[in-house]
């Protein structure tokens, strides 16, 4: 029997040995590197009794993919590796077959399918994205046999129904302007020119004496292209984007920015100091496109999008950026001439819709979810040609409202009226709080206008006589009311004004000119305009005053010479009664 004292020595003993060999274990560094055949030991918050799956993510090398995604397909459940490739995704159903996919950034999708939890020894390789682009590869189109519709027939349909991108290499507005024509095809005269001691040719206003159809690119430069084609249909102007004439385009590319183009956009080249394109470098100019190469087994064709779990391992990747607002950038940003003319990204930036914890994206609002196909949501974007059934709300819709939606403008701002009497006189605040639209209202292009028309009426319904406050100007259309001419009338118009340099046009859409920006008294994000009118009061001390805000794509004149027949949209309406 040993004694107290042998006792303690030997306790003593035993402590020192453990110190020495958690010593020896921590100089020897980490285990050996996971492989399929040597599992690792689940980490302490795995409950034994959960299901769950193992494995590891190597790439084509066989090297560790750290950081990889590995997700059970269509769910929330996933997990990303270790340092070592390595993954455990637990708290699955024991028994029941599953698709696990993993993604990386830079790499394409990857799946296993037929998978049953407590599976172990699971390896995904992963191959690499291209990193080039090939100029020979022929666009797929929207519509047709082998075409997006034939694979994915109802998100097509819903982007062909809706989406004014698919039609911004035949919108009649853009051609006409650009060619100087009316809707007819009546072309204005030439541009005339004058020589300027200085600067040597400048050009004139154009004779109004004459017919006149509106002013177009190619009056002021017959001889180029200009880079309009840069974004009204980029996947004819990606290998000339300065020689494209957009009246020459056809097959695919009439569907302006159509579905191939648009999922073959990798980034976007923003100027790391402001975060915004550069300028004059519109759509493609600003653009990595990466188009694939049929004929090589390893790269023959690419899709990004939105999943990083898609079904078409090796052809198809998740790319982050398309569910952010830079990835509009390119075409929602443009200064021409030193003057920024479309700035919707600019303005999105500077509002507190770009913070990424409390704002949104532009494709929060402008790619709604779910997508409703004849009223009913999808939940497969390719039936029975590989698609997966998944949660409508994550499938964005491919409409793209804008500047036609009558949704969505009236869903854009908060319109409030007050009115009282004040002795013999009328007194009208309104007030317009932009609490809705993540840029300014309205936003892009330089014709569209808000008008605002304060109407007040006696009980007779004779138009008080308006003695204060503002008035429409005369680009709000000269001429009868009851036909959109509101000139002179009590109310306000939200624009940016551009006026051209040589000729001094203003209000002006030839921003392919140079041009500045006169005025622009538009409403910022959460931006508040308020106004006050002042009419005298009727005899019988009873009057209605009827506010309207209207939605207006061009300016009318403009308009009458291009014979664009495009009606204003009601915004918001109040009506107030004051005794």
């Amino acid at each position: 029997m040993l004694s107290k004292k042998q006792l303690l020595s030997r306790i003593w003993l035993g402590i020192a040995l453990l110190l020495l060999a958690a010593i020896v274990s921590c100089e020897k560094g980490a285990p050996p590197p996971f492989t399929p055949s040597q599992p690792f030991t689940p980490p302490p918050t795995t409950s034994p009794e959960s299901p769950a799956v193992r494995g590891m993510v190597i790439d084509s090398e066989g090297a560790p993919v750290t950081g990889a995604t590995v997700r059970v397909q269509a769910t929330t459940k996933a997990t990303i590796t270790d340092e070592k490739g390595r993954f455990i995704l637990s708290g699955l159903k024991e028994g029941t077959g599953i698709t696990l996919s993993a993604w990386k950034e830079g790499y394409y999708c990857a799946k296993v399918e037929g998978l049953t939890p407590l599976a172990s020894d699971i390896t995904f390789t992963m191959r690499l994205v291209q990193t080039n682009d090939n100029p020979n590869y022929q666009w797929i189109s929207p519509t047709g046999g082998n075409s997006c519709y034939s694979c994915k027939p109802g998100v097509t349909q819903v982007w062909l129904d809706n989406d004014a991108h698919g039609k911004s290499a035949v919108n009649p507005r853009f051609l006409t302007m650009y060619n100087g024509t009316d809707v007819n095809g009546r072309r204005s005269p030439p541009t005339r020119y004058t020589e300027n001691r200085d600067y040597g040719p400048i050009p004139l206003r154009p004779d109004l004496s004459q017919p006149y159809f509106g002013p177009g690119y190619k009056l002021d430069f017959p001889n180029t292209a200009g880079n309009c084609a840069d974004c009204h249909t980029p996947g004819r102007a990606i290998d000339d984007p300065y020689g494209i004439d957009p009246n020459t385009v056809s097959g695919v590319n009439a569907f302006g920015v159509h579905c191939d183009y648009c999922h073959k956009v990798a980034a976007v080249k923003l100027n790391p100091e402001t975060a915004l394109p550069y300028p004059n470098m519109p759509g493609v100019l600003s653009q990595d496109i990466r188009r694939p190469f049929p004929e090589d087994q390893n790269r023959y064709q690419i899709f990004f999008g939105s999943f990083d779990d898609d079904n078409v391992p090796m052809e198809d990747t998740y790319l982050p950026l398309i569910k952010q607002s830079q990835f509009c950038a390119a075409c929602h940003y443009g200064v021409f001439w030193g003057a920024v003319v479309y700035n919707s990204f600019g303005e999105w930036l500077d509002s507190p819709y770009s913070n990424p914890d409390s704002g949104k994206t532009c494709q929060q609002c402008h790619m709604p979810v779910p997508t409703l196909l004849n009223g009913q949501p999808l939940t497969n974007v390719a039936p029975a040609k590989g698609g997966v059934e998944r949660d409508p709300m994550s499938l964005p819709a491919h409409t793209f409202p804008g500047a036609s939606s009558a949704s969505l403008l009236q869903n854009a701002v908060t319109l409030s009226v007050s009115a009282r009497r004040e002795g013999e006189q009328i007194v009208v605040e309104v007030r317009i709080v932009n609490d809705k639209t993540g840029h300014h209202v309205p936003t892009d292009s330089p014709l569209r206008q808000m008008i605002l028309l304060v109407e007040a009426k006696g009980i007779d319904g004779a138009a008080l006589t308006q003695r204060d406050g503002p008035t429409i100007p005369d680009w709000g259309g000269v001429g009868d009311p009851s036909r959109g001419y509101y000139a002179g009338l009590p109310g306000k118009v939200f624009a940016k004004i551009l006026t051209e340099l040589w000729t001094e046009i203003s209000p002006t859409g030839a921003y392919w000119n140079p041009t500045s920006i006169l005025s622009d008294n538009r409403i910022p994000a959460f931006g508040t305009d308020a106004s006050t009118y002042t009419f005298g009061a009727p005899a019988d001390g009873k009057s209605t005053i009827h506010v309207t805000l209207l939605y207006r794509r061009a300016f009318k004149e403009l308009m009458d010479q291009k014979g664009w027949d495009v009606g204003d949209i009601l915004m918001e309406q109040e009506t107030v009664q004051v005794p």
